[in-house]
């Protein structure tokens, strides 16, 4: 179930709400009780629970593997791709 942001344009209250995809939207502020209470644009929040692709895929060990010892011209190779992209991507683990 995602999780919906809200704040009432009367008294200023936000709170995240669990709510249903089909669940109508809260209109009433339950602080002050006025009818201004909006959803907020935000982020989706949401959690992947079980053993699928994501957890065998994308969930990090903890630890890079090991560097193999190579060439200088290969090492800055290496240096020049990482600084590329920033080092921080999928493709570059983390040292």
């Amino acid at each position: 179930m995602p999780i919906y942001e809200y704040r009432c344009k009367s008294c200023g209250f936000q709170k995240d709400h669990l709510q249903k995809m089909s669940d109508a939207p809260l209109t009433h502020c339950p602080t002050c009780g006025a009818e201004g209470y909006t959803k907020l644009l935000s982020a989706a929040g949401f959690q992947l629970k079980g053993s699928g692709w994501y957890a065998t895929d994308f969930k990090g060990s903890g630890s890079a593997p090991a560097a193999k010892p190579s060439d200088s011209a290969a090492s800055s190779d290496t240096a020049s791709a990482t600084a590329g992209c920033g080092g921080g991507c999928a493709c570059h683990p983390a040292s």
